[in-house]
């Protein structure tokens, strides 16, 4: 499974692909990937210990990031529209969904 944008460590690619965990997996979904965003894939990278989940809703639009903790995701926010979310891991950025979307 490959999520739509991933972030990763330079040491932990190779040549051909990436053989580690995430940093961070992004979904952004679409009405023919909902379902698989918000179950199956984020299941499976919960379950390899992605530390990092976000999914994108271009609809609202909406931002909600989670974090791996105990090895399960817990909200670690939702922001909608021009609101922004900030945070240090993997690295340090401020998002805002609106600017995540073209419209």
């Amino acid at each position: 499974m490959q999520p739509d944008v991933l972030v990763a460590r330079t040491a932990d690619l190779t040549d051909r692909n990436l053989p580690a965990v995430p940093a961070l997996a992004v979904e952004v979904l679409s009405d023919s990937t909902r379902g698989i965003d918000l179950l199956l894939k984020r299941e499976r990278l919960q379950r390899a210990g992605c530390p990092a989940y976000w999914v994108i809703d271009p609809d609202e639009p909406s931002l909600t990031a989670m974090e791996l903790r105990g090895g399960t995701y817990h909200d670690l926010a939702v922001v909608a529209g021009q609101e922004t979310f900030t945070t240090a891991v993997p690295y340090a950025i401020t998002v805002s969904p609106l600017d995540l979307v073209s419209r």
